[in-house]
Parts: structure tokens; C-alpha cells; sequence
């Protein structure tokens, strides 16, 4: 049994005051005699009692005392001067008047039964705190796993739409492919490899109206370090710098544009520094080829 918890619950207080139903009276009665810190206690709540009902006792008015007796004392000679056959009424003591009580609530139980109350409302308030700090923690945890997971799709969708911008610009480049080679104003120039790199291939397709120029690698050994292949227009043997191959154009993953080009007889492939050169190295030729 938690005696302190008992002991602020106000039983006793109620106890004193006479406020308990029987049973609850015979409770507070048995744990006095056993607990001894309830026992003590018990007493000083009746002791503090009785010195508040002292304190605040009504005193009887002046000459009270004086007048009950002079009532009474009359009462008896009128019946003593009365006949004995006579039956009399029985004397009538005139009732002194009553003092004036005066209600007064009474301080300290109460004060100790709102003691008690208010450390359970305390203890209330503390639980419902703790609940709601709880409660908070959860929201923030739970708003915190949104957040990350929010973050996360919006990094999938950053993902999937660069990769949508990725696709559709290939889609876009090869589509733009397609048109050029279906053009039939385009004219192609097959150039095969030299004695430098038999197996290499590559076209060129050449517009002259418009002078655009694209190339398209077959095969091409790949470039070393340092090294770029650049496109050459021959035009009445006069070589063109016609620009360099990117290195996705070089390995044949796309068609790349070059510079645009006036007249053309043949195109050529060298392999030089990277960045160019203002004229051919004719000892790194790579394949050439005539236009039909």
C-alpha cells in the first residue's frame, strides 16, 4: 500500500469531519491501526480540527446564564403553589434565545483537501505533457519520413526527367539523321581506308545547294591520346578544313555536322594533334574518298 498516496487523498480530512459512509470510516479506522504514520497523521488532522472549532467558537451573549435560571426557577414555584388535583401542564421554560452562529468555512481541511487536488491536477498536467510531448516526437518523426521520402521521389522524378530530356534530344538527333540521309539533295561520299588503316570506313553526306556537310563513321581505329581526327573537303586538290570529329562522331555513335563547305570535290580523314591543324598530314591519312 503507497501510505503517502493515502494519505493525500483527503480520507482522513473527510474522516474528521465526519463525511465518510460507515464502511469508509471502518477503512480509515483499521489503517490507523496499522499504519502508524496514518495514525499520526489522523491526529493531527482532529487535533487541528478541534484548535480551528476553538478558535472559532461563539461566545453566549451577557446574562444568558442569569436568565435560564431565573425561567427555571419560576417554573418550579408556580407548580409547587398549583393544587394537587388540579393536573398542571408541564412548566414551560421559556427557551433562551439562541445565539447568532456565525458560518465560517473551515480553513485547513480544506486547505489540505485542495493541497491534495491540486497535486493530482499537477500530476494531470504532467501526464498529459509528457502525452503530448510524446505525441509531438511521433508527428515529428513521422513528418521528418515524409520529408525524406518526398525528397526522394522528387529525385526520382529529377532522374526520370533528365533521362526523358536525354531520350527525347536522341530522339530529336536521330530523327534529325533520318531526314538527312532520306534527303535526296544530299549527295554521299564513301571514304575507305588507306594503307595507314585498311579496315576503317566512313561516309560523308554533302548538300551542295545548302552546303551542308555530315559525316557518319563506320570504323575508325580509335584515337590516341593527344589526337583528334579532323574532316578535309578536296576541292580542286585544294584541301578545306571542313572541322574535327567529336569523339562520339569518331566512334560511330552519331552523325555529326561539319563546317559548312562551297564546293567539293573529295573528302579526307587525317589524324592529327588535338584541336587541328591548318593543313592535312598526309602521313596520318585515314581514309578518302571521291565524290560520284
Amino acid at each position: 500500500m503507497n501510505i503517502e498516496e493515502y494519505i493525500e487523498s483527503g480520507q482522513l480530512e473527510l474522516y474528521a469531519l465526519q463525511q465518510l459512509t460507515p464502511a469508509e470510516a471502518a477503512e480509515v479506522e483499521r489503517l490507523a491501526a496499522e499504519y502508524p504514520a496514518i495514525r499520526a497523521e489522523l491526529t493531527r488532522v482532529q487535533r487541528a480540527l478541534g484548535l480551528y472549532a476553538d478558535a472559532h467558537a461563539v461566545t453566549p451573549p451577557a446574562g444568558m446564564r442569569e436568565r435560564v435560571l431565573s425561567g427555571f426557577q419560576q417554573a418550579v414555584r408556580q407548580q409547587a403553589e398549583a393544587p394537587a388535583a388540579a393536573p398542571q401542564a408541564a412548566p414551560v421554560v421559556p427557551p433562551a434565545p439562541a445565539p447568532e452562529a456565525v458560518v465560517r468555512p473551515i480553513s485547513a481541511p480544506a486547505q489540505t483537501t485542495a493541497g491534495s487536488a491540486f497535486r493530482w491536477l499537477a500530476i494531470a498536467a504532467s501526464v498529459a505533457l509528457l502525452l503530448s510531448l510524446g505525441a509531438n516526437w511521433l508527428l515529428y518523426a513521422r513528418l521528418q519520413d515524409s520529408q525524406h521520402e518526398l525528397s526522394l521521389a522528387q529525385a526520382r522524378q529529377e532522374t526520370y526527367a533528365a533521362g526523358m530530356q536525354a531520350v527525347e534530344k536522341r530522339l530529336a538527333t536521330r530523327t534529325s539523321e533520318l531526314g538527312v540521309l532520306r534527303d535526296e539533295q544530299f549527295r554521299t561520299v564513301v571514304m575507305t581506308g588507306t594503307a595507314q588503316a585498311p579496315g576503317a570506313r566512313a561516309k560523308v553526306m554533302y548538300n551542295p545547294a545548302t552546303r551542308a556537310v555530315y559525316v557518319d563513321v563506320h570504323n575508325l581505329p580509335a584515337a590516341p591520346s593527344g589526337k583528334q581526327y579532323q574532316l578535309w573537303a578536296l576541292d580542286k586538290s585544294k584541301p578545306v578544313d571542313a572541322g574535327m570529329l567529336s569523339q562520339a562522331a569518331a566512334a560511330g555513335d552519331s552523325l555529326q555536322r561539319m563546317k559548312d563547305i562551297a564546293s567539293a570535290q573529295a573528302f579526307a580523314i587525317t589524324l592529327e594533334d588535338e584541336g587541328g591543324h591548318p593543313t592535312p598530314t598526309m602521313a596520318a591519312l585515314t581514309v578518302m574518298g571521291q565524290m560520284l
